[in-house]
């Protein structure tokens, strides 16, 4: 089986099932945590349409024989500076290196809009995308925004002769 990545309008159908996969398990697993309790419908909805990804520079999704397996956006905070977003890939890909190959993939076209470097924040309960950011080269640094949900800030530049 192969992977591909590929550019994809934010509102296409298969971004939007995969937002809202991302956006319920991430959501689910912080109400979970914190309240016992599964993400509310109507809030769930809310959010969804109110991070339609319409800001994201680019989005890539990723495809696994041919099927939609995940995604990660890039937006760009300023003229050399882009964050990562909304990496994710589908519970029943990983480990099988779609992520990395998304967050590389990601990388690159932060470097064709001009980016010199990239930042990302997660959550505390994220063990797994905190190691994988460590494993990709990324290094802890301040808080670069003010996010209520962001607990661990993540740098990297992105110098061409260290591709």
């Amino acid at each position: 089986m192969t992977w591909t990545v590929a550019p994809e309008p934010h509102d296409s159908p298969v971004a939007a099932a995969l937002w809202r996969a991302y956006y319920t398990e991430v959501s689910d697993r912080w109400y979970l945590l914190h309240e016992g309790r599964r993400t509310d419908p109507d809030e769930l909805e809310r959010e969804i349409a109110a991070h339609s990804g319409a800001d994201l520079a680019r989005l890539l999704v990723a495809r696994y024989a041919g099927e939609p397996a995940g995604t990660a956006g890039v937006r760009l905070l300023d003229g050399t500076t882009a964050e990562l977003t909304r990496v994710f890939l589908r519970a029943d890909l990983r480990g099988r290196g779609g992520t990395a190959l998304l967050v590389g993939a990601a990388e690159e076209a932060a470097r064709e809009l001009g980016a010199a470097r990239i930042v990302l924040d997660t959550r505390g309960d994220l063990v797994e995308a905190r190691s994988l950011y460590a494993r990709l080269g990324y290094t802890e640094t301040e808080a670069y925004k003010d996010d209520p949900y962001a607990e661990h800030w993540f740098t990297k530049p992105l110098d061409r002769a260290a591709v």
